[in-house]
């Protein structure tokens, strides 16, 4: 058993990813609220928290989605190339829909991200982290040529153009809220860890321990040249922002340094909340993440929307509707799950796209 988690290996392994995507999902759910909220500024615990998830949950799900990614693909590259395309549409025409009511949509990204990766899985290890970096290069010299800020009305966060040929492309490779460059380089981190040895205890304790530093150094290098590089011009200090907007390297290292903690975490823990019964209770909403990250929008959002609660709001109030949101998500999904195998959205899904 040394070096091992305890048995059964393959279904905990399963069940602390699913712990992990449970988690990222909440932590998505917090920040979207507090944008919709108007929660913006403040200071105390809170304000850190809801500050220190934006661009870390939303990573951590691409990269979990990749891990998904490579180990479908061990049933059959071919197979798994057929079904992720269709996907790929599936989540393009829902994340369209979805981008009517909620500009922030990240499911028509995710088509991109799937359709690209799943052509990019016959690369080994190597050839895809150059591909990684390659895309954090790209999109630097993107950004020192172009006009990031196209599009763009910063006061309220709208998007003008969306919807022409020029402004889509411009907004789903560049400026959007999640680029395919660089934030692909997410979801092939996570096709790399899903071709590790993620049962082994060593691997996974490898994994916290390199995600740790992997954050503590981004987070180090921008504290130490944000100043000097504002002095010599306010813009060069968003070249080393780990903020998500815009998503510079040092962002995407210290997204994928949280990525790996809290998946390093779920893998090491979920043995022993199975053992007190916890991970039951929260496995299924991890299962369910599409359906639930639809209905956020529509029931959560809307019902604050009814109640009058989108702008204007404080960073405590929108936590506590985001926990409020989460808690009833979770039992639904409990629920349901003696029922149904899979969430309905998942269901649908499995049914068009095989």
């Amino acid at each position: 058993m040394t070096g091992k988690l305890t048995e059964p290996r393959p279904r905990n392994r399963l069940e602390g990813l699913d712990l992990a995507r449970f988690l990222a999902f909440v932590g998505m759910v917090i920040v979207n609220f507090k944008i919709a909220m108007g929660a913006e500024g403040g200071s105390g615990p809170l304000a850190f928290l809801t500050s220190a998830l934006e661009g870390r949950a939303a990573a951590t799900f691409v990269v979990l989605a990749g891990i998904g990614l490579g180990l479908t693909s061990s049933r059959g590259l071919d197979q798994t190339i057929s079904v992720t395309i269709k996907r790929a549409v599936f989540l393009l025409v829902i994340g369209l829909l979805n981008m009517t009511i909620f500009d922030a949509d990240i499911l028509h990204y995710y088509a991109f991200y799937f359709l690209f990766g799943v052509l990019l899985l016959p690369l080994n290890n190597r050839a895809l982290f150059a591909v990684l970096i390659g895309l954090n290069v790209a999109f630097t010299i993107m950004i020192l040529t172009l006009n990031y800020d196209a599009g763009w009305n910063w006061d309220d966060y709208t998007y003008s153009g969306f919807w022409t040929p020029t402004g889509f492309i411009r907004n789903l490779f560049f400026n959007g809220w999640h680029p395919v460059f660089p934030w692909l380089g997410f979801l092939l981190f996570g096709i790399i860890l899903s071709r590790a040895a993620l049962s082994e205890r060593t691997t996974v304790i490898k994994l916290i321990v390199g995600g740790a530093i992997a954050f503590g150094l981004a987070e180090g290098v921008s504290t130490l040249l944000t100043a000097p590089f504002a002095a010599i011009d306010p813009e060069l200090a968003a070249l080393v922002t780990t903020q998500p907007v815009p998503p510079m390297p040092l962002y995407m290292l210290a997204g994928i340094g949280a990525a790996c903690m809290v998946i390093g975490l779920c893998l090491l823990i979920s043995n022993q909340l199975a053992a007190f019964g916890l991970l039951r209770l929260v496995v299924p909403a991890g299962r369910q993440t599409l359906t639930l990250y639809i209905a956020h929008i529509l029931v959560g959002m809307g019902t604050l929307e009814a109640l009058g609660m989108l702008g204007g709001q404080t960073i405590a109030q929108a936590v506590f509707a985001s926990m409020a949101f989460c808690i009833a998500a979770t039992i639904y999904a409990l629920l349901w799950s003696r029922w149904f195998k899979r969430g309905p959205v998942e269901a649908l899904m499995r049914k068009v796209a095989g």
